[in-house]
């Protein structure tokens, strides 16, 4: 294949708004699904919001739904295709959280199906996204290509009851992108990696829009809800565009991966992610108080102690989350920062005391 070539795979069909269940048997007739669907579930969210996609489904088509264990492993994966497999489904729908979606969108892509994301929760960008963070044993995170679902269908009226620490978290991975778009083009200035404008500026534009409504947000509104959901909608179609996780994953998700390796009770994706950026701005020479006085605004950890973790796995995740990801180059370098330009530069963005 010419290296001139480059592929974009982008969800048809993007739905937000309030009591859409009994709309997704039309959304699935418009894409052409009329006769089998499996919809996969968490053992949580069956009860609030997957036995009825599934009944609902059930009026117009065949239609099963499958509890499942809404980790991000290779076993979970594996267990879901060969559900996928015996049910024969013309396309998978997964109703759940971030986790459960990732394990849906996996799955069907190994199996070729087509996969509809039904978010019960604002958590992380992964709703929209067509890139999976799949766990090792060894609590390491692969980033995997996988595919973009083919439609989105975000019920404000159901995720809004989520947790509210889900929705904050969110925006954690949302604000991420400052960084992350800053260290794509730090890689395409010093190792000429393909950047692209357009990826780019979307994936900026998710994360100016929680900056200038962090105050909605906070209100934990439908309305509020609707700009966190776009946000993330646009930094997952980002990702589809640059055909990489680039516009939405640098340093900062490094950090974070690095956290959940080393602390024994790591805080949410987005959290972390939220206050890695703080730092990494901090390193690229940006705004980080804008950025940490944002993510304070609308609810979400700034700090170590607000994260519950000890400083001591702050401090070591800084020192090897450029091991993370090698093949990706960022404002870390090559050889990472030492034990004391980490504990200076969390002293100095508050992140440690």
């Amino acid at each position: 294949m010419s290296k001139s070539i480059h592929r974009m795979e982008l969800p048809r069909e993007v739905v937000v708004g309030s009591n859409l269940i009994s709309e997704i048997p039309e959304v699935c007739r418009r894409l052409g699904f009329s006769m089998r669907a499996l919809v996969l579930s968490g053992p949580t969210t069956y009860k609030m919001v997957g036995e009825d996609v599934a009944n609902s489904l059930a009026e117009h088509m065949d239609a099963d739904c499958v509890v499942v264990a809404p980790a991000p492993t290779e076993e979970s994966v594996e267990e879901v295709q060969e559900k996928i497999r015996r049910f024969k489904p013309q396309v998978v729908l997964g109703v759940g959280g971030g986790r459960l979606i990732d394990v849906a969108k996996l799955s069907s892509a190994r199996e070729g199906i087509p996969f509809i994301s039904v978010p019960t929760a604002a958590s992380h960008d992964g709703i929209s996204s067509p890139v999976v963070s799949l766990k090792t044993a060894k609590k390491e995170a692969l980033s995997v290509m996988a595919h973009p679902p083919i439609a989105i269908i975000a019920d404000t009226s159901i995720i809004v009851k989520s947790p509210y620490r889900l929705t904050a978290s969110g925006c954690g991975d949302i604000i991420a992108k400052y960084t992350a778009v800053r260290d794509w083009k730090l890689a395409h200035k010093l190792k000429n990696e393909y950047y692209g404008e357009y990826a780019a500026n979307l994936a900026l534009m998710g994360a100016k829009l929680i900056t200038q409504n962090a105050e909605d947000i906070r209100r934990n509104t439908e309305e509020g809800l609707r700009v966190v959901l776009e946000a993330l909608i646009s930094c997952g179609v980002a990702m589809g565009i640059a055909g990489s996780s680039r516009p939405g994953s640098g340093s900062e998700h490094m950090f974070s991966h690095a956290l959940d390796m080393v602390a024994p009770n790591p805080a949410l994706h987005g959290e972390q992610c939220g206050v890695g950026t703080i730092m990494m701005a901090y390193l690229h020479g940006a705004k980080w108080r804008m950025i940490r006085d944002t993510l304070k605004t609308i609810g979400a950890p700034i700090n170590a102690e607000e994260l519950g973790i000890e400083p001591k796995y702050i401090i070591e995740a800084l020192t090897i989350a450029h091991k993370v990801r090698p093949d990706r180059y960022t404002i870390l370098g090559e050889n990472g920062l030492s034990r004391e330009a980490a504990e200076k530069l969390a002293k100095k963005t508050g992140v440690i005391d």
